[in-house]
């Protein structure tokens, strides 16, 4: 749902863009086959990841698309409608998945459905910053594709959802890694995979254990619904909505129990994060089902040092944040640049795509 994680570039950096540029000379020309066209997140040197939970893949293919200087202002009034009527369907059987920002070129990119369940065909689009909106085209473009295994089978469960489309809930690109949230078809069903990249098919399948204090129990079944990588450190928020930290050094392939540093309220989804900088502090803004957008200041001495929640709470505890008032009915948010998010916001029966000021 995102973006180049924040993490310790520093020194790195250098070496991390050019790591990016041999990832995207590795990629092969050819036509991908997406079957669904879910989370998206951006890899160095414009190559954009697309999590497609009905293949159990990640595809990452070369976008062609550069650096430029219009890194602002991108506002599209009735983004779904103009989508539906691109690609000859209704509003209603048209499905806006994901949304994730180039940050080289601050073009906006749409995972798309047209039509329902695992028969819907999956389309890309890209909106850029004079509201000009194109479907990206995939036909002998260059990709590669990373597969798992042990992804859960299509059909329904007890609340009528089907887990397959939960294989894949969240990527994030880090350092030479792209790490996978989602679940597979294992009794510690939650997991974070890990895949080298550029692809080589060496992947790391993590079970992930959490206690969600709203539950007063230990979870092993619910998928993270959307992380984020802050040194080193996976911030990841689950349904109802705990807020845990991973160390990515142990994303090995073992079981790992989280560190819950807050439950932030029940009975709602998380939907996005982002981190961003402002002034001299990190902060991290999260959009939310039905709790608004939370901004978390980011202090990692603080996060180490929290105490691990480990009983039942009422509804809140842990790390405080605030809620932003000004942020209403946001479904997606990247960040754009420095100063700016990119949002993708409910209006009725329209969604949005608006740029703001990060607050």
């Amino acid at each position: 749902m995102h973006r180049l994680a924040h993490a310790t570039f520093g020194a790195l950096l250098s070496c991390t863009f050019l790591s990016g540029l041999y990832a995207a000379d590795e990629l092969k020309s050819g036509t991908p086959e997406l079957k669904h066209a879910g989370a998206l997140a951006f890899a160095p040197d414009g190559v954009l990841l697309v999590g497609d939970s009905l293949s159990a893949s990640v595809f990452a293919i070369a976008t062609s698309d550069g650096s430029s200087t219009e890194k602002a202002n991108v506002n599209i009034e009735g983004i779904n409608q103009k989508i539906a009527a691109m690609v000859g369907s209704s509003v209603d059987d048209t499905t806006i998945n994901d949304m994730a920002v180039n940050p080289m070129s601050g073009n906006v990119y749409l995972s798309v459905s047209r039509g329902r369940g695992p028969d819907a065909t999956p389309i890309l689009f890209k909106a850029d910053a004079k509201g000009n909106l194109s479907e990206v085209s995939l036909k002998d473009v260059k990709f590669a594709k990373a597969s798992f295994e042990n992804a859960p089978e299509s059909g329904q469960d007890r609340r009528g959802q089907n887990p397959r489309m939960s294989a894949i809930t969240d990527i994030q690109y880090q350092d030479g890694k792209v790490i996978v949230a989602g679940l597979s078809n294992e009794e510690f069903a939650s997991k974070l995979r890990v895949f080298n990249y550029p692809f080589d098919g060496q992947e790391s399948s993590t079970s992930i254990e959490v206690y969600h204090g709203a539950h007063g129990a230990l979870e092993t079944r619910s998928p993270v619904r959307t992380f984020i990588t802050y040194e080193n450190t996976v911030l990841a928020a689950y349904t109802c909505t705990p807020l845990v930290t991973i160390p990515v050094g142990d994303l090995n392939g073992e079981k790992v129990r989280g560190k819950t540093i807050a439950e932030l309220g029940n009975r709602n989804t998380p939907l996005d994060m982002i981190v961003y900088k402002k002034g001299d502090e990190d902060y991290l803004l999260m959009a939310n089902t039905a709790r608004g957008v939370m901004k978390l200041k980011l202090d990692k001495p603080e996060f180490d040092a929290a105490k691990s929640i480990d009983s039942r709470v009422a509804d809140k505890a842990g790390v405080p944040y605030e809620t932003i008032s000004d942020f209403e009915n946001v479904v997606q948010l990247d960040k754009l640049n420095e100063q700016h998010a990119v949002l993708l916001v409910t209006n009725a029966s329209n969604l949005d795509l608006k740029t703001v000021a990060l607050p």
